[in-house]
């Protein structure tokens, strides 16, 4: 008697690769959608460090002291001998101005645009209404390498942008102005 053996699988070893195939699978599925789900993330994060960038290019491009406010040159004037008689060179406050006329760095000090970052020439951008930025001029205590604001040397400037919708981003780039 020959005894002829059948080819194919059980039912245990079907469901058995059923079963690995779908952990598998289960795990190759959780993957990529956590990879999908997470890829807005990077162009958020380089949305708000250009618009990061773009107010403190802004800032930084402005003079170190307001034009109006000093008669003559603004390093002679605003030295460390002057600043005892005025320290108005390093003393921020924030424009009273429109910020289109904003002229010097210390006017940037408390921008607050809790709508969306804001362009100095058409307002609110369409779709960054989600971005808060928030803009300091630290006249008080900068120190750029020995140049320090107490004399009238050097202002930082930071600019922190945060978003709505993703609590965990929070970036904040500082810049150095100094008088010179």
């Amino acid at each position: 008697m020959v005894s002829k053996r059948l080819k194919g699988f059980t039912l245990i070893e079907l469901t058995m690769a059923l079963a690995v195939l779908a952990v598998g699978l289960g795990a190759f599925l959780t993957l990529i959608i956590n990879s999908t789900v997470l890829s807005a993330d990077p162009m958020v994060y380089q949305q708000a460090n250009s618009i990061a960038q773009s107010y403190l290019e802004e800032a930084l491009l402005n003079s170190f002291c307001d034009p109006d406010d000093f008669s003559t040159d603004c390093p002679a004037d605003c030295d460390a001998a002057a600043i005892g008689v005025s320290d108005i060179c390093t003393v921020c406050g924030g424009g009273a101005e429109a910020r289109s006329d904003y002229d010097d760095v210390c006017d940037y000090d408390a921008i607050n645009d809790t709508a969306g970052a804001v362009d100095i020439n058409l307002g609110t951008i369409s779709g960054l209404e989600r971005y808060n930025v928030d803009v300091t001029v630290d006249g008080a205590s900068a120190n750029l390498n020995g140049l320090t604001s107490a004399n009238g040397q050097a202002l930082r400037v930071d600019v922190r942008v945060t978003h709505d919708s993703f609590s965990d981003l929070d970036l904040t780039i500082s810049g150095y102005k100094a008088n010179y």
